[in-house]
């Protein structure tokens, strides 16, 4: 089994005047990584319709983001906009729907290795009192999660970035049919994610936060992943998960004060192993994309889930406990 990548050169045109960490040379980075790994299997996809940014997004922030893309600007602190932003995001929803359907009908991993990302972007841009969006446009994994609904009962969105999916969490709050949760370091940008997000009304217990202490490592992660995600996963049984995947709490990453290394990474891409998946890109601008992103397709094909001893820090095991607390009325954990 092979993993298929959906890449196409229209997500380097999505691109700033002067340096900014969100840049083409990240997925030029990725591409890399995954030619000298063997991964590199890529699918051009095709854009979708401007109407399709409409499920997940209001038309007047489409309109915003359209019109000031004529030329290079920025829409807000964080995130800038070009002339090559709009086709890009459109392709970028093309190629997180592609991903979606072929896991679904082929099974395996197909990664949606796109620009920009979108897991900051909520219906009208900021999302849950964010201050910026985060470098993000539009919400690739929320429409991916859409997608998912038309063929299946429940869809599993799973966000390990380092940084709390908060636009998704807002576009899915109150769909009891998307199960989203998001591993996330505490108390750092957009300042959500926490243990109490748990969904709106009638969709309670659907958005399960898992805010990680600063400096946490592998161990902590797989703990709270053995521990929480494993088994929702069980219990939930999902045809298909969607992962938004950043690689950005890497040791040696910049943005954040996570210490993961390729351990963590591998270990979850095995566990995962049995699942179709639909891996879309967020975060990860340097020795992330470099090595954690290979480790997880590694880690999803070798398809050996191993026991792996860990010691998680106090903080960690205090913030699964909360985390437990919070959810046992609606999952057995």
């Amino acid at each position: 089994m092979e993993p298929g990548v959906l890449y196409s050169q229209v997500f380097l045109e999505h691109r700033p005047k002067n340096y900014h960490p969100e840049n083409p040379g990240r997925l030029e980075r990725a591409v890399e990584s995954l030619r000298k790994a063997g991964l590199w299997r890529p699918v051009e996809p095709e854009p979708v319709p401007e109407e399709e940014l409409l499920r997940v997004h209001s038309e007047d922030y489409v309109k915003l983001v359209k019109s000031l893309g004529e030329r290079f600007t920025y829409i807000d602190p964080d995130t800038y906009v070009s002339p090559g932003t709009f086709k890009a995001a459109l392709t970028a929803f093309g190629a997180s729907r592609t991903a979606v359907e072929l896991a679904l009908e082929k099974e395996g991993l197909y990664l949606a290795l796109v620009r920009p990302p979108g897991h900051h972007a909520g219906e009208s841009g900021r999302a849950f009192n964010a201050p910026t969006l985060g470098f993000c446009i539009f919400n690739n994994a929320a429409y991916a999660a859409k997608v998912a609904e038309e063929e299946v009962r429940k869809v599993l969105v799973i966000d390990f970035d380092a940084h709390h999916g908060n636009g998704t969490q807002e576009i899915l709050w109150n769909d009891e049919r998307a199960v989203h949760v998001d591993l996330h370091e505490r108390d750092i940008y957009p300042m959500s994610g926490y243990e109490h997000e748990v969904g709106g009304k009638g969709a309670e217990g659907t958005k399960i936060n898992i805010p990680m202490p600063h400096y946490a490592g592998d161990d902590d992660y797989i703990y709270a992943w053995e521990e929480i995600v494993l088994p929702v996963m069980a219990q939930l049984r999902p045809r298909l998960i969607i992962i938004s995947a950043g690689f950005d709490g890497f040791l040696g990453e910049s943005l954040t004060t996570l210490r993961l290394s390729e351990a963590f990474f591998a270990y979850a891409g095995s566990t995962l192993s049995r699942y179709p998946l639909a891996v879309i890109l967020e975060g990860g601008y340097s020795i992330g994309l470099e090595k954690g992103l290979p480790a997880f397709i590694r880690g999803y094909l070798s398809g050996e889930i191993r026991e792996v001893p860990v010691t998680p820090s106090y903080q960690a095991l205090t913030t699964v406990s909360a985390v437990k607390e919070v959810h046992r009325q609606w999952w057995g954990l």
